[in-house]
């Protein structure tokens, strides 16, 4: 997993508006950043299909990770997605394409 977080960190976090020019993390304990909340389970949904459309990865990434979230209510509607404030959500494309890259290093 250590893999995944330095990869994310390089490539998400580094890009990601909730984050200083330095690339540090300027969430508070209270605004928890879903994508490092998530990992694991973000991990284990890309690595369970294999689709060159993301919306593929969305579709079980809202079935599996934001089911758990506790800013989506019982039919799905999510506020911070509503927002565009869901790190997940807005950089849910560059993610899935962090871990395929990951993935083809330890394969290699």
């Amino acid at each position: 997993m250590n893999k995944y977080k330095k990869a994310i960190r390089e490539n998400v976090c580094s890009v990601c508006v909730d984050s200083s020019d330095s690339g540090e993390c300027t969430l508070t304990e209270i605004e928890i950043c879903a994508v490092e909340k998530f990992l694991p389970q973000i991990v284990k949904v890309v690595h369970s299909i294999q689709s060159d459309d993301v919306f593929d990865y969305v579709d079980l990434l809202r079935k599996n990770v934001c089911v758990y979230c506790r800013a989506q209510d019982e039919i799905n509607n999510c506020y911070l997605r509503e927002d565009a404030n869901c790190s997940l959500d807005r950089y849910f494309p560059l993610i899935v394409e962090t871990i395929q890259k990951v993935d083809k290093t330890i394969s290699v």
